[in-house]
This record gives structure tokens, C-alpha cells and sequence, in this order.
């Protein structure tokens, strides 16, 4: 057998396969570590290269001839120091017990372990992922499966498996990246590492810090306290003399970029992730912050190095800050960041649709790659942000990009001659509040301070300079209420934004042709680049409907000081309704004929993807189906229910603000009630016109729509039919005469059955943000 002496010595059998693991302290606790060191390479199915399991406190225990791996509860637990209460808290609350191992042979009081089941196990649930993903019911072959690697530290050993599993392909993702999809095989990795020394100092969680928390209960609390304690998740960092005011570290942070990373990429994550030691300067850190190249010969799983990866899909989609932290105390112990390499690939695209560059093929403006260079800095910076415990901070687009932890949306200045300045298309820095965050779960306090009043003070000084903190619950949300925290936006306001991104958009529109591909790729392939460009405005969409209905709030403390709750000043909502309604306009809809001239059917071997547009037309462009799905992303986000909801209530407490009456009223003023056009326009028009329809009465059906939502919108549609009827006895234009009677046939089918709705479902939009999101799976902190 070959030894292997480290945190935990192994022996492997290498004519047998089998590994064995010497145990000499029980009851001692530690980390268990799995992990995917290799993926399967599509977005859509989440298994990605370098990706993180779930991390344990487990500890080894011995019933008789068996030795069971026992994961601790740290969620309910006793700060007691009367071990009665500590036992009682533990017997109440369950264990886990991850696995159960036969003592193979015994010296004095070490025990032998057979450790190959447990290890070449499906421990990152593969098969189930792959089960959920509907790309077929996949089994693990222990015959085609086997240990790859083993390696022992003195504070961490680490085990890699390589594992194939089988079955039926039925899904299409997995037959686009597998070889043979019936056999998947990727390497997992487990690690046993010691868990953190004594002396890491826990600090108190704060909803308006911006810095991620772990909630325990300690049910040992005074009777006048919480049992729940709200602490944060942070790195180890310690000043070698805290009495100043700033210094060097005990030791550093040190972040390791992934070697597999090309030039200039690579420079330019380097860039990005060095923006960090800016906030931990304003923390009293010097080189508290340092950035490495990874070593040739580290293993990016290592539990000892935090890393940024480098990961390949066969699709662009979202990057990852994750974390392995201690589960006693919210310490960080490794930051590992998932970099999907596709994302670059979607700055061109876009700067390919508003640019047009090709004008010269000689000379591929130098600003394209700038742009994605400067965009691929700022996705470093943030997904480092959360693993260094930050979430987002989605109201910092609005005060001045105060923040990486935003989703930025590039930023274009129209200069005087009325063509499209990309020179701040991104930040190139760490944003205020971003020090502030640092400053509030980094500094060291000399021993005496007050800490509670001097972390007080930090965030008050941040909310004198105008910066605060409103993160995805208040966000993300299509229904989402609060007037500045968006995805995707620019701005501080989203009214005005909209209305100068929609000029961005009609300027990009107005130049578009030839010059936006290359010479030799196919004419097709033009849609490729019309897409993101034709639905520029999707976000400031969003963003500005927030204001509509919307409320004004911060995660306010008593006595704190801060604004508790606003009502968005009636005025405003107005205005934002007018900026919505002119996204749904013929002009702002229509694709001029020169473009339309240029946009054949897909060419041999460029097929549609879900980049593309849905269509009605089979193989030919769809002009009419690019304005259902841009008048869709706008009606969806005004007739949403929750939104409806607010506006009854606002109303009622305040008649001065819009009623969902008389946002309907504009709605179909704009729509149905216009004055009508000929030809193409015409016929967008009425395309508008059913998406208006099937939104109206999308809210009526909605289950979670109030009862007065719902009886004022059926009451619109009523006055509607009534509307048809009239128009239809002196309409000539048969085109519209058809357009009339068919909708007051569906408006009679849904009066008698609401919960039918007999127009179809307006097209979805191609992905966006930025991909896939089907698995509720973006970027985030975990």
C-alpha cells in the first residue's frame, strides 16, 4: 500500500483501487469538503468546472465496530457555559449522519477505515442534477469509476474521483456538450481539512451594512434577549497594531487568479480584483489586499487558496462568488469565484450592435475590446465583492455606480454630432460604497473601543454622502416596488434614463446594416446582432416601472434616523407611465425597410438559437414578432398584479395618485383607442393591440390578483367591447373590421370563462441576464 501522511493518513491499495483512512482522534471536529473539479459544460445544467458542494463540521464517532461521520447542528445551539444546557440544546435538535464505516483493522487507539464507498459516491448529487435538468435518469457505473488523485497537508487531505454515469439521453443540453450522452463522466473532489484556529473575532450582522450574516439560536439567551443571533460572514484579517489608525495585516488576503486565463484577460481580471485593496485601505489596511497568479502546481479546489476560475460552457451565462465558511462562526476560509469565459463574448455583441465598426474591415475599432476588457474588470471586482461576504447592492446605479456589487449596464453619452461616446461604458474602480461595506466588516478596533458605536458611526457618515444599501429581495422582483434599485440600469433616475437610452437605441437603429458583421459572415447572421440592440431598453424598462406604484424605503432601524417609507410622489409616477408608453410607440417599434432587406433566412449551419427571435413566420424574419415580444416586456411589467394592487391602495389613501383606472385608461389610449395607421405600422398596431388584450386580461386570471384589481380591469375590458362593437358598424378597413370582431369574440369567451384566455401567449424575449434562468440560478453569495 502507498502512504499518505497529512491532516488525516491515508493508505491507497493500488491493486485492489481501494483507499483507507487512519483515524486516531474521535470526537474531534473538522471540515468535510465536496466539490465537481470537472464539469459537464452547459449552463443550463449547472454542472460547471470548479464548482462548489457543501462544506460540513463533521466529526468522527465510535459505536463498537462501527465508525460513523456525524455532522454537527450549529444552526440551534448553547453559548452556555453549563454543559447541561448545552446537552439538552444538542439532544433536541437532530444530527446528520453522512456516513457509517466498519473498523477494517486496530492499532492501540487508531482504527483502519475503508473509505472507497464513501468517497466514490454521488456526493454532489450528479444524477439528480442532471435528473432535475430533464436531461434523463442518469446512474452512477462503479465499473467505469475510480480513484484519480489523493494528496495529503499537514492541515487539509484532499481525494478526487473520476465517476461516469449512464442513461438515456433525453434532454438536448446534454447532447450538445457530451460526447456520447449516454455516458457523462466528471472527477469530484472531497477534502478533510482542520477547521480554524482559535481567536477570529465575530461581528454583529446589520441589515443596513451591506455585508451577508449567519443566523444561530442560542437558547440559552436571557429571557429578556433574542435566541437568534445575527452574525457576518467575513475573512480573517487582523491589523498588527490595532492602536493606529492604519497598518499592515498579520496576514494578507491573498486572492490566486486562475492560470488558465489568456492575455490580455488576464491582465485585465488582475485589474479588476485589485480594486479590492482600495476599500481595505479605507479600512487601515496597507497590502491588506494582494493578488497572485496560482502556482502551477496548486489545485484550484485547494482549500488553502482563494481563486478566481476560469470556466468554459458551451453557452455564455452567469458568473459565481461562493464561499467555504466555518459554520461555528461565519468565518470565510476559502473565496472561490466561478468566471464563465462567454460573457466577454456578449460585450462584443453588443458593442457590435450600436457601433456598427465593420465600416473599415481592416481596422476592428480598438474600443470593442476595451469595452469588454473593462466590463470583464468590473465582473472580477464584484464576484470577488461576494466572496468576500458582500451581496448585491442594487440602488448604487443611482448613486453615482457607488458600487461593483451592482449589475452595471454599459453607460453611452451621445456627443454632439450625435454619435455614441463609449469611453465611461463601465467604472474602473471600487465604488464608495463598496469601501464603506469593507470598512464596516474589516476594521480592527483598538481593544477598548466601543465597536457597536464606531460601526454606527461608519454607516451614518455613508448615508451623509448619500450612500445606502438595498439589496435582491427589494430588486429583483417583477413586482418589485422601490423607485432605485434595479438590475441592469444606469442612472439616477430611471425616467430620464429610459428616455436617453431610448435615444441611444433609435441613433444605434438609424446606422444599422452592413457594417455590423464582418465580411464573410453570413447576412443572417445580422439578427444576431439586431437582437440585443432592438431590445437595448428591456432593463430601463423594468427599472422605470418600479416607479409606478412604487415606494421609497431603506432598511431603517429605530431611532436610526433614516427615511422609514415614501410613497413615490404622484408626479412622478405619471411621468414614468408617459416614458413606458412611448417603449410601446409605432416609431419606437418599427425596424426601418433597409434593415429588414438585409435579414434572410438563417443560413446552412447558422440555425436559430435562443439568442434569436421567436417567430410566427417560419424560416423569414418576423418583423411583427420583435414588436409583440418589445411591446410584451413593457405591458407585462405596467399590468403586473402587485403592481395593480399598490396603485388601488396608493389611491385610495391619497387620491391624488394614478388609480389603476386611469393607468389602464393611458394603456389603452395608447393602444386600442389610438388613431390608426396603414400598412406595416398598421399591422403593428394591432399586434400591440392583443398584447395589450392578453395583459389585461393575464390579470384578471392571475390567482393572486386582488378581488378590486380584478374587478376594475374586467370592467376595462367591458367598456372595451362596448368600444368594438360601435367601431366595427362603421369600420371599412377590413383588415381592422377583422381585428374588432375577433377580439370581441375572445372579450365574450372570457367574460363567460376567465380563466381562458383565447389569444396566445405573447413571444418571450431571447435571453438576457444573462442567460437561463430557469433554475433560479445567478449570481450570488453562497
Amino acid at each position: 500500500m502507498k502512504y499518505y501522511n497529512g491532516f488525516v493518513d491515508i493508505y491507497y491499495d493500488n491493486k485492489s483501487g481501494e483507499i483507507f483512512i487512519e483515524i486516531e482522534k474521535f470526537n474531534k471536529e473538522f471540515l468535510y469538503i465536496r466539490s465537481l473539479s470537472t464539469g459537464v459544460g452547459s449552463n443550463d445544467i449547472g454542472l460547471d468546472r470548479a464548482q462548489l458542494g457543501g462544506s460540513h463540521a463533521i466529526e468522527f464517532r465510535r459505536f463498537g465496530p462501527k465508525i460513523l461521520m456525524i455532522e454537527k447542528n450549529y444552526t440551534y445551539r448553547s453559548d452556555s457555559k453549563d454543559i447541561f444546557e448545552k446537552k439538552a440544546v444538542k439532544d433536541a435538535f437532530a444530527e446528520s449522519t453522512i456516513w457509517g464505516f466498519l473498523v477494517e483493522a486496530e492499532t492501540g487507539k487508531k482504527v483502519l477505515i475503508n473509505a472507497t464507498k464513501f468517497l466514490l459516491r454521488d456526493a454532489h448529487n450528479v444524477s439528480g442534477q442532471l435528473k432535475e435538468t430533464k436531461q434523463g435518469d442518469y446512474k452512477l457505473d462503479i465499473t467505469r469509476s475510480a480513484i484519480y488523485d489523493i494528496r495529503a497537508f499537514p492541515k487539509n487531505s484532499i481525494f478526487e474521483v473520476i465517476q461516469t454515469f449512464v442513461g438515456m439521453a433525453k434532454g438536448k443540453f446534454i447532447r450538445e456538450v457530451a460526447p456520447s450522452p449516454s455516458a457523462i463522466t466528471v472527477r469530484q473532489h472531497h477534502a478533510f481539512a482542520e477547521l480554524p484556529e482559535d481567536g477570529y473575532k465575530l461581528r454583529k450582522f446589520d441589515p443596513r451594512a451591506g455585508v451577508n450574516g449567519l443566523t444561530y439560536y442560542n437558547y440559552s439567551a436571557p429571557l429578556d434577549d433574542r435566541i437568534s443571533n445575527k452574525i457576518i460572514y467575513r475573512h480573517r484579517l487582523e491589523r498588527k497594531d490595532p492602536s493606529k489608525r492604519a497598518g499592515e495585516p498579520i496576514e494578507p488576503i491573498v486572492y490566486y487568479i486562475d492560470r488558465s486565463i489568456p492575455e490580455p484577460i488576464r491582465s485585465a481580471a488582475f485589474d479588476g480584483a485589485r480594486w479590492w485593496n482600495q476599500a481595505f485601505e479605507e479600512a487601515g489596511y496597507r497590502n491588506g489586499f494582494i493578488v497572485k497568479i496560482l502556482p502551477e502546481n496548486a489545485d484550484p479546489m485547494d482549500i488553502r487558496y482563494n481563486v478566481v476560475n476560469w470556466v468554459h460552457r458551451a453557452t455564455r451565462g452567469w458568473s459565481y462568488g461562493s464561499s467555504i465558511t466555518d459554520p461555528r462562526t461565519g468565518e470565510i476560509i476559502k473565496g472561490h469565484v466561478t468566471l464563465g469565459s462567454l460573457r466577454l463574448r456578449q460585450d462584443y455583441l453588443l458593442a457590435e450592435g450600436l457601433l456598427a465598426p465593420y465600416e473599415n474591415q481592416e481596422i476592428i475599432p480598438d474600443a470593442m475590446k476595451k469595452i469588454a476588457l473593462s466590463r470583464l474588470s468590473q465582473l472580477v471586482a464584484h464576484e470577488i465583492g461576494h466572496t468576500l461576504g458582500l451581496p448585491h447592492n442594487f440602488i448604487s446605479s443611482s448613486q453615482g455606480r457607488a458600487s461593483v456589487m451592482d449589475y452595471p449596464h454599459p453607460y453611452m453619452k451621445i456627443r454632439s454630432d450625435g454619435s455614441l461616446d463609449w469611453s465611461q461604458a463601465y467604472d474602473k474602480s471600487i465604488g464608495e460604497w463598496d469601501k464603506v461595506a469593507i470598512n464596516y466588516a474589516y476594521r480592527d478596533f483598538p481593544t477598548g473601543t466601543n465597536e457597536d458605536k464606531e460601526l454606527e458611526k461608519i454607516l451614518r457618515n455613508a448615508w451623509e454622502q448619500g450612500l445606502w444599501f438595498i439589496t435582491d429581495q427589494d430588486a429583483r422582483p417583477q413586482g418589485s416596488a422601490h423607485p432605485q434599485a434595479h438590475l441592469w440600469d444606469n442612472g439616477g433616475n430611471a425616467i430620464d434614463q429610459l428616455n436617453h437610452i431610448m435615444i441611444v437605441r433609435r441613433i444605434a437603429l438609424s446606422n444599422f446594416g452592413k457594417n455590423n458583421i464582418r465580411n464573410g459572415t453570413p447576412f443572417s447572421s445580422l439578427e444576431d446582432v439586431l437582437v440585443p440592440l432592438y431590445l437595448h431598453h428591456r432593463y430601463q424598462v423594468i427599472a422605470c416601472s418600479k416607479i409606478l406604484g412604487g415606494l421609497e424605503f431603506r432598511y431603517a432601524l429605530k431611532n436610526d434616523g433614516q427615511p422609514i417609507v415614501q410613497i413615490v410622489e404622484a408626479k412622478e409616477q405619471r411621468r414614468a407611465l408617459n416614458a413606458l408608453l412611448q417603449t410601446i410607440n409605432i416609431e419606437n417599434l418599427s425596424i426601418p425597410e433597409n434593415v429588414l432587406e438585409l435579414l434572410p433566412p438563417r443560413a446552412f449551419g447558422y440555425p436559430r438559437t435562443r439568442e434569436t427571435f421567436n417567430v410566427h413566420t417560419g424560416v423569414a424574419f418576423d418583423a411583427l414578432a420583435a414588436a409583440e415580444t418589445a411591446s410584451e416586456l413593457t405591458l407585462q411589467m405596467i399590468l403586473q398584479n402587485e403592481r395593480a394592487a399598490r396603485l388601488v391602495e396608493y389611491h385610495a389613501r391619497d387620491s391624488n395618485n394614478p388609480s389603476l383606472s386611469e393607468v389602464i385608461n393611458k394603456v389603452l389610449n395608447m393602444t386600442w383607442y389610438t388613431d390608426r395607421k396603414n400598412g406595416m405600422n398598421g399591422e403593428i398596431q394591432r399586434v400591440v393591440d392583443m398584447v395589450t388584450l392578453y395583459n389585461l386580461m393575464n390579470l384578471v386570471g392571475n390567482k393572486n390578483s386582488t378581488n378590486q384589481v380584478k374587478a376594475e380591469t374586467m370592467a376595462k375590458i367591458a367598456g372595451l367591447k362596448k368600444w368594438l362593437i360601435q367601431k366595427q358598424k362603421r369600420q371599412r378597413n377590413n383588415s381592422l373590421l377583422a381585428h374588432y370582431k375577433h377580439a370581441i369574440t375572445i372579450i365574450d369567451k372570457f367574460e363567460k370563462d376567465t380563466s381562458s384566455i383565447a389569444i396566445n401567449k405573447p413571444l418571450a424575449p431571447p435571453a438576457g441576464s444573462p442567460i437561463g434562468t430557469d433554475l433560479n440560478s445567478w449570481c450570488h453569495w453562497n
